[in-house]
């Protein structure tokens, strides 16, 4: 008999009149809301001018959401391509199955662009974003307790999370709690964003640092709890294909914080937009790039 457990809900669609609304994409879209105002206040602190992260983000957003849907259906293709599988399925976002390697790597690709087109810093973006994004996937994470997924191996443990029988893994359909996998990992993003907005204080960590000191505290605590999960997954060598893409990216993110503390020490990166560059509103005047020994960025405007 357990004494104790986490429930799960009974549902994962809320119903607005006639409307039904996916939790999961709630928790998604709350997620992106919330590193869209984190980010653009230590983006303004950096003396960078408003809406300039919402401006990028419009880019990474779909671009985000397109790698994160192909990571998970090219690793897990079998639901949707397998023998009893349904291709259609694989547009249901709102169903949960999104890669955050995919999401990172293809949502990369779009915030590049964004800040191509506002002629802005790729890696300053990425350093005023990055606690940001380990929030919102914080976040992300509480829609996979909604749809009753990514759970680990059978617990007795008190916080141990009762799963309905429907969504029970196959051949332990009689057991009925499991550790909370997506509840430790979003425990620890939220640790991450405290450790990057710590350290972000304490060091000069410019120049796309910021970003890899989260990549690497992320990807650290994604092993672990890769680890205890018993969801279908490729494995190699007796790990689950996360947990070797975990240590990839830990040991890239780094390799590239040694690097860009070596080649550029300091936090001077460009926050304003660049001569010439991107959407630049009528009537306003591009502010320069910063001459090499200044000692700040770029002065905010004063009154």
């Amino acid at each position: 008999m357990d004494l104790a457990y986490l429930p799960s809900p009974s549902t994962g669609v809320l119903h607005l009149g006639p409307v039904p609304l996916r939790v999961y994409a709630l928790c998604i879209i709350l997620g992106v809301f919330v590193a869209i105002r984190l980010g653009n206040r230590r983006w303004v602190a950096r003396g960078g001018d408003q809406g300039v992260i919402a401006d990028v983000t419009i880019w990474a957003v779909p671009f985000g959401l397109v790698g994160g849907r192909l990571y998970h259906v090219i690793t897990s293709p079998d639901a949707y391509f397998g023998e009893h599988g349904e291709p259609i399925r694989a547009l249901y976002v709102w169903q949960g199955g999104l890669g955050i390697w995919g999401a990172i790597a293809l949502g990369g690709v779009g915030a590049w662009i964004g800040c191509r087109r506002r002629g802005i810093s790729f890696p300053a973006y990425a350093d005023a974003v990055a606690p940001g994004i380990a929030l919102a996937q914080a976040i992300g994470r509480l829609g996979n307790w909604f749809n009753q997924e990514l759970y680990g191996r059978p617990t007795t443990l008190p916080w141990g999370l009762e799963i309905d029988r429907a969504h029970r893994t196959s051949g332990m359909l009689d057991i009925a709690t499991y550790h909370p996998t997506f509840l430790y990992e979003s425990l620890w993003d939220i640790g991450v964003a405290v450790l990057v907005l710590w350290a972000a204080r304490r060091f000069a960590l410019g120049h796309g640092r910021t970003f890899a000191l989260y990549v690497a505290a992320y990807t650290a605590g994604r092993f672990w709890t890769e680890y205890l999960r018993i969801d279908e997954s490729h494995t190699f060598l007796g790990l689950r294909l996360n947990n070797w893409t975990s240590v990839v990216v830990f040991l890239g993110a780094v390799v590239c914080l040694v690097v860009s503390a070596r080649r550029h020490p300091g936090t001077d990166d460009m926050s304003r937009p660049k001569d010439g560059g991107g959407d630049e509103t009528a009537g306003q005047q591009p502010t320069p790039h910063p001459r090499a020994g200044d000692r700040t960025m770029c002065e905010k405007r004063s009154g």
